[in-house]
């Protein structure tokens, strides 16, 4: 008997001691032609579970399109931890570059985070105090928040369009530039050019995406710019093409911006509704998608969501709020 357990004993480290990647952080190169899914699976690691994970852990080790390189050594993630517990996203600035995970409420959501207009064209104009308010800028600094929101929730966010100095910003009036980038390439003057570049990045994104998260969701967020007399409360579009999923996220999310108004503003109502409408980016992005129309820019009541940088946040917040919600209800 004692043998027997000696010897069941000295089989099970033999079997650890084979294949490390099965139970730790191995570190191992491709065979040749092996793509990301079979290395995974020869390595004991669900694509689906484990990938999200593998990209973070081997940054800047990957080819085009997250492709192996061959030669090259990968780390593979260890069992049962698919998410590190902190990222490095400069793109929101020092003070806040580094993301501490809080929890797995999205670990296996993926999102495409995108603000209306940048680089050439600023968007909607208005002006607050002497100065002038940028919508792209704005848009883009409650993308940021909502991006950083999502990330700390465990969610794999794409922040599609990047302007590399700016970061979150505190400040109530934000200065412009024309520096943004869709993901480091720059962005056309032409308006059908820049849409069909931000469409065309989001759905290679997610082709690469869609098999290893259940839940895939983009965001454009913009601010309208109406007469100055007109408040508008914060409404959305959904997408015709990818209704069944579009339309409940946008009406989960109207839902969730009523009961914040209800509970912070009492007797003042809200009046955000949801519709389609035939927009290039919602007509071209394959991906289930919610277009957002946070204000009117030239409104004096509605520029202070926008120059108030804790109205910018709670805007994040409240989003973040309604993804989690729709998630739980909708993941595949």
């Amino acid at each position: 008997m004692k043998t027997s357990l000696a010897t069941l004993l000295l089989t099970v480290l033999l079997m650890v001691l084979a294949a490390p990647a099965a139970y730790g952080q191995a570190k191992v190169k491709p065979r040749s032609g092996e793509g990301v899914d079979a290395f995974l699976l020869r390595n004991g690691r669900q694509p689906k579970k484990y990938k999200a994970a593998f990209f973070e852990l081997n940054k800047g080790k990957l080819g085009r399109g997250n492709t192996l390189l061959k030669g090259v050594t990968y780390t593979i993630p260890p069992v049962g931890r698919d998410l590190p517990d902190e990222v490095d996203e400069p793109l929101f600035g020092k003070r806040l570059a580094k993301v501490k995970i809080k929890s797995r409420e999205l670990e296996d959501a993926c999102f495409y985070i995108v603000s209306g207009h940048g680089g050439p064209d600023p968007g909607a104009i208005g002006k607050a105090g002497g100065h002038e308010l940028h919508e792209d800028e704005y848009a883009y600094d409650i993308a940021l928040r909502l991006a950083r929101n999502l990330m700390e929730r465990g969610a794999k966010v794409h922040i599609i369009i990047q302007d590399a100095k700016d970061g979150i910003r505190d400040g109530k009036y934000l200065s412009t530039s024309k520096r943004e980038t869709c993901m480091g390439a720059a962005i056309p003057l032409d308006q059908t050019e820049r849409l069909k570049q931000r469409s065309d990045k989001i759905n290679a994104l997610y082709e690469g995406d869609k098999g290893s998260y259940s839940y895939c969701r983009a965001a454009f967020l913009h601010i309208d710019s109406r007469s100055k007399k007109k408040q508008m409360d914060v409404f959305f579009y959904y997408q015709e093409k990818n209704k069944s999923l579009s339309r409940p996220l946008a009406e989960t999310i109207r839902q969730t911006f009523e009961a914040k108004y209800r509970q912070h503003q009492p007797g003042r109502g809200f009046s955000g509704t949801v519709s389609t409408r035939g927009l290039y980016v919602l007509k071209r992005t394959e991906v289930p998608s919610v277009y957002f129309e946070l204000g009117n820019l030239q409104n004096v009541n509605d520029q202070r969501r926008f120059v108030l940088s804790d109205n910018r946040q709670a805007l994040a917040n409240w989003i973040t709020e309604a993804f989690v919600k729709d998630y739980k209800a909708h993941r595949q």
